[in-house]
């Protein structure tokens, strides 16, 4: 008997189906990359487009509040100005009337001094003209001085007291004149004459306030 013997297929190869579940994790492992990858790009673009979007919502509220504070700010110079020119109008109405009373009462107070001026101290008033006239007249003129009997001694003394301090002769003359009232006096020298008296010495007065009043008052 005779036995036939075959040869063992050591190098067979088996194949075994592998399950779906167990695919190659390679491709899931790319695609899962790419969505973190867009998502990444997804969170940056809304990232910016938030930021821009408060940068604009910034600058509209700030351009809003400057409108509304430059709004509030002319209209307190609008107010401001307005009460500026009503105070402007009270007070240049007030300043004319006070400048019309002081003026009234300026030109009643020149009458009322230039009047005592001469009652106070007439001989004061007559030396004062005397030494008026004698800037005016030539050296040596003869002057007379025309008073009440009641002044001719001080009247006198004062003149003694000018040609103390004036080189030049003065030739004066005092000469009592009942008529004349305390205070009153005519110079009278040969080309001229000055009367003093209490009408003239208010008028004076009156006339020197005169130019430093307001002309249209």
């Amino acid at each position: 008997m005779s036995l036939h013997v075959q040869r063992f297929a050591f190098d067979r190869v088996f194949t075994a189906a592998m399950p779906e579940s167990e695919a190659p994790r390679s491709d899931l492992t790319l695609e899962l990359a790419a969505l973190r990858k867009e998502l990444a790009v997804l969170r940056a673009d809304h990232e910016g487009a938030l930021a821009m979007a408060r940068a604009d919502g910034f600058e509209a509220g700030l351009t809003h509040a400057r409108t509304e504070r430059d709004t509030a700010l002319l209209s307190a110079v609008d107010s401001l100005q307005a009460g500026i020119e009503a105070l402007d109008g009270q007070f240049a109405e007030t300043a004319e009337r006070l400048t019309g009373e002081a003026t009234d009462v300026a030109l009643a107070a020149a009458e009322l001094l230039a009047g005592r001026a001469l009652e106070a101290a007439p001989a004061a008033a007559i030396d004062g003209a005397i030494g008026r006239v004698l800037e005016q007249v030539a050296r040596g003129t003869e002057l007379l001085i025309r008073v009440h009997p009641d002044l001719v001694s001080e009247i006198e003394a004062r003149i003694a007291d000018r040609q103390s301090k004036d080189r030049r002769r003065l030739n004066l003359a005092v000469v009592p004149d009942p008529a004349l009232l305390p205070g009153d006096a005519h110079i009278v020298w040969e080309q001229g004459g000055l009367v003093l008296d209490a009408a003239a010495r208010r008028a004076e007065i009156a006339a020197e306030l005169e130019t430093l009043l307001p002309k249209d008052l």
